[in-house]
């Protein structure tokens, strides 16, 4: 009983006190909240009007409507949980960055990030259609479990995001713009050195690439030296 009530002065109904005893001033509210839904106002609420979740659920849709007999077997709504997950679907050849408990930043529809983690990497077989070859592939599961993603999410039922996952990082390396990088003659890449009015190319190992800019090694490259970039 107490339960009901409590679902009810969420829904906007007042004057009584949640307490769990039906009294007249519960059965008012009852009645204002027949008068709402369509039904008849006897301030009494039958056994089987209503019914409970487990826990909090959100209404993802409708399929009866008001005054609509019910029966055995007949939906009467769907609904997921209050939970918000991210689901993302990788080519096999990309599942090296799928790690579960791996940092993803997640970029929601109005450009907000969030950091988020991989929660579950599970292979998924496509069978295809007649005549099409079975497709592996790879769904990563993301869990906005974090106040500020909740909260940042919140808003959103169904949305497309951006996931930027991390597919290997370095410490104390150096980097130039990846606009920085010329192929040389000889193969392979290097980078314009510039010192005062002079300068020369000097070839580089090139390592891993982000952000625009890409992590470099080679004789004459260290920290502080000067590279030219094309205009």
């Amino acid at each position: 009983m107490k339960r009901f009530e409590k679902n009810l002065s969420a829904l906007g109904y007042d004057g009584f006190t949640v307490d769990g005893e039906y009294t007249s001033d519960t059965a008012d509210a009852v009645r204002e909240w027949q008068d709402d839904i369509g039904v008849a106002e006897t301030g009494v609420v039958d056994l089987g009007r209503v019914v409970y979740a487990a826990g909090p659920v959100r209404v993802d849709s409708v399929q009866a409507n008001p005054g609509e007999p019910a029966a055995p077997g007949k939906k009467v709504l769907d609904y997921t949980g209050t939970g918000q997950a991210v689901t993302v679907e990788l080519d096999t050849a990309d599942q090296r960055m799928a790690r579960k408990g791996a940092k993803v930043t997640v970029t929601l529809p109005e450009n907000e990030t969030v950091t988020a983690e991989i929660d579950e990497v599970t292979t998924v077989i496509d069978q295809g259609g007649q005549g099409e070859d079975p497709e592996t592939k790879v769904e990563v599961t993301i869990w906005l479990d974090s106040a500020k993603a909740r909260k940042a999410a919140a808003r959103y039922a169904l949305a497309s995001v951006d996931v930027t996952f991390t597919a290997g990082e370095r410490k104390d390396v150096l980097t130039v713009p990846v606009t920085a990088l010329v192929a040389l003659s000889e193969g392979g890449f290097g980078v314009e050195v510039v010192k005062g009015a002079a300068s020369a190319y000097v070839p580089v190992e090139t390592g891993l690439f982000a952000d625009g800019k890409v992590e470099v090694s080679g004789a004459g490259i260290a920290e502080g030296t000067v590279v030219g970039v094309p205009k």
